[in-house]
């Protein structure tokens, strides 16, 4: 089983932004992003494309474990609903999988607050890439 530090260092971006995998299983990939000032637009609130990072890259994680063997993932399609502003703290992720098929793996991500208030929830069809 691949650790949650090894699926982080697969994907420099992630890792760049400050993202951290807690853990990870077939089952479900957990994941964080801390607020930072750096990571908000005007008026504190973290930015939309920070957690929309933050669900891409824990759910393709958790589209990478679902995999066949020697298959590699890309995204496909990812549709977003915000629903709440993030002012502090930490944002959590978990990641799902809805649909684990022959040629696309459907992840289900949610986001929360510190206060385990849902911040926003993503749905990302992953392309299953089978070596030639």
């Amino acid at each position: 089983m691949i650790s949650p530090d090894e699926l982080l260092s697969a994907m420099p971006f992630a890792g760049a932004t400050g993202l951290v995998i807690e853990s990870a299983s077939a089952e479900e990939v957990t994941g964080r992003l801390p607020w930072a000032p750096e990571r908000c637009t005007a008026g504190g609130v973290m930015h939309g494309g920070a957690l929309i990072t933050l669900a891409d890259s824990v759910g393709a994680a958790c589209a990478f474990l679902n995999l066949p063997p020697g298959a590699n993932t890309t995204t496909v399609e990812t549709s977003t609903r915000f629903f709440r502003g993030v002012r502090g703290g930490d944002v959590r992720a978990v990641a799902r999988p809805l649909h684990t098929g022959r040629t696309t793996i459907v992840v289900q991500t949610d986001l929360y607050d510190g206060d385990g208030r849902r911040v926003a929830q993503t749905t990302q069809t992953q392309a299953v890439l089978l070596k030639p």
